[in-house]
């Protein structure tokens, strides 16, 4: 269970405040204006922000310390966190070895991670010679084995059109039901919350408000989320 407990991040003149909690395995959409906060809020989660009052807490444990790399954490981002200079299983390698020494089952596993997200046989190619789905399925494929049981993704398929997109949602809903992770996604796209996720967190106005039902918040929309949407 992921809890954010009175949580407040300041920047400079920016501030947001969050008391509210996801629990293991469930499927949540972030949305809001842009600059409201909303990679704000998963930069503070992944460990990369720290907050100004309050805690984040991961199954009761207080995350205060932790650094990034040592959180019950993977985020994606829309360049999919993809090193140019290095080959597709080494990108997938660093998520199992920062050191990329990888034992034969270490090696089995990068290639079993690529084959679940149809990218077997490509682990020689570097990212330019893939297409931005094909990168998606990639930073996925890393998700799958690094296996940590929560998943944060800012955008990370906004620049894909809408079949593709669609595609990789769904993909992203079989890697997070393999692994068993519960998932924060930020999205500007009304319909990627629907399709996606069973809640959704409004940021608006200084506030990411405690997770809704998906359905319903749309279906009963408060002021801010209308104004957002063009209502």
């Amino acid at each position: 269970m992921l809890r954010l407990d009175h949580l407040t991040l300041r920047q400079d003149s920016f501030h947001l405040t969050a008391d509210w909690q996801i629990d293991a395995g469930e499927r949540v959409a972030v949305i809001g204006p842009s600059g409201a906060g909303k990679s704000t809020l998963l930069m503070a989660i992944a460990g990369f922000l720290a907050p100004d009052q309050g805690r984040i807490l991961w199954q009761g444990r207080d995350l205060a310390g932790v650094g990034p790399g040592e959180r019950p954490v993977s985020i994606l981002f829309q360049d999919q966190n993809l090193f140019p200079h290095l080959t597709l299983a080494q990108n997938l390698g660093l998520g199992l070895s920062p050191t990329l020494r990888l034992t034969e089952a270490q090696r089995e596993a990068v290639t079993e991670a690529l084959a679940r997200v149809g990218l077997a046989g490509m682990g020689a190619r570097k990212p330019a010679q893939l297409s931005g789905g094909q990168q998606g399925r990639a930073a996925l494929a890393r998700a799958l084995l690094r296996a940590r049981p929560l998943l944060l993704l800012d955008e990370p398929f906004a620049a894909l059109g809408p079949a593709l997109k669609a595609e990789m949602l769904e993909l992203l809903a079989e890697v997070a039901q393999v692994t068993g992770a519960g998932v924060l996604m930020v999205t500007h796209d009304p319909i990627d919350a629907q399709r996606f996720a069973t809640k959704t967190v409004l940021v608006a106005e200084g506030v990411a408000a405690p997770p809704v039902e998906t359905a319903a918040l749309f279906a009963h929309p408060p002021a801010t989320l209308r104004a957002y949407l063009g209502q």
